[in-house]
């Protein structure tokens, strides 16, 4: 099953005073290249979750995020009772000893002393990661069903460029004999500027290799017919084929390519760009298949 690496995935969930949200963003990369940004409650959790979006996603630029939103008035932040109390008998004591009254609006300066406010760390209850876990597996699938969607739309676009030139490959035939011919005719009236005496058999002999070899495009034609079927094969198959086609894209582009230094004719030659323009498009596509 053929997949873009492009996809989303959102999924939400509630714990006791908190909404969390998790987010999947995938573009194309050439390997995994994974980013996340993780709310501090759950940063002890990273390693895990990177080695499941790895396992997962296999391959692109994964933006993954975890934010935290408070529903409710609790807060990690306690005033420490204790302490205020016992800077407030300190400063009775000392005006008492000084005979200077004691101010009544002393709570906003006793609260900015040392260790007035402590921030409590709030711990990761096991019950909230399990739902948590469970919702990043769910924003996931939604990221992979995106892709897949994504990916049933480039196979189309591949499946239409490899089979034009499959197709492109096809017209060639009606220029073959027309193509050995002019090149025959050259060769004779080559031969006739040469008059007997000049003539050499074992030179007249290493030309007619020559030309016959440049000349013959027969194994390229079966080569890129070849491999356009394979290319259509892998489409097919059910795991990441991404590297797999660009590998075959790139022997098409071969074939293709000395067809076209072979043709030594007009229309083949134009036939031959069409194909590479197809090629061209593929290649494209490819940098987004998983």
């Amino acid at each position: 099953m053929l997949k873009s690496m492009t996809g989303y995935g959102k999924a939400e969930c509630e714990f006791a005073h908190k909404k969390i949200s998790i987010e999947i963003k995938s573009l194309n990369s050439k390997q995994m290249d994974l980013n996340t940004r993780i709310s501090s409650l759950f940063r002890e959790k990273d390693l895990e979750i990177r080695r499941e979006l790895s396992e997962k996603l296999i391959r692109g630029k994964v933006d993954f995020i975890l934010y935290t939103e408070s529903l409710g008035d609790e807060s990690a932040a306690r005033i420490n009772q204790g302490i205020v109390k016992g800077y407030y008998q300190q400063m009775a004591q000392i005006a008492t000893e000084l005979g200077i009254p004691l101010q009544e609006n002393l709570l906003p300066a006793l609260l900015g002393l040392p260790e007035v406010i402590k921030n409590g760390r709030e711990e990761l209850d096991d019950a909230e990661w399990r739902l948590v876990h469970d919702k990043i597996v769910e924003a996931i699938a939604a990221l992979d069903k995106f892709r897949i969607q994504e990916g049933a739309i480039l196979k189309q676009d591949l499946l239409s460029n490899v089979r034009s030139i499959t197709s492109l490959l096809e017209e060639v035939h009606p220029y073959e004999a027309e193509r050995v011919s002019r090149i025959r005719e050259k060769i004779y009236d080559g031969l006739k500027e040469i008059s007997i005496e000049q003539l050499n058999e074992n030179r007249l002999e290493q030309e007619m290799i020559f030309y016959l070899e440049k000349m013959d495009i027969n194994e390229e034609k079966v080569r890129l017919l070849n491999h356009c079927n394979y290319f259509i094969e892998t489409l097919e198959l059910k795991e990441p084929v991404g590297k797999k086609l660009g590998f075959i894209a790139q022997e098409i582009g071969r074939e293709v390519n000395t067809l076209g230094s072979k043709a030594n004719h007009l229309e083949m030659q134009k036939l031959v760009i069409r194909m590479k323009d197809a090629l061209e498009r593929i290649k494209e596509q490819l940098l987004n298949v998983l």
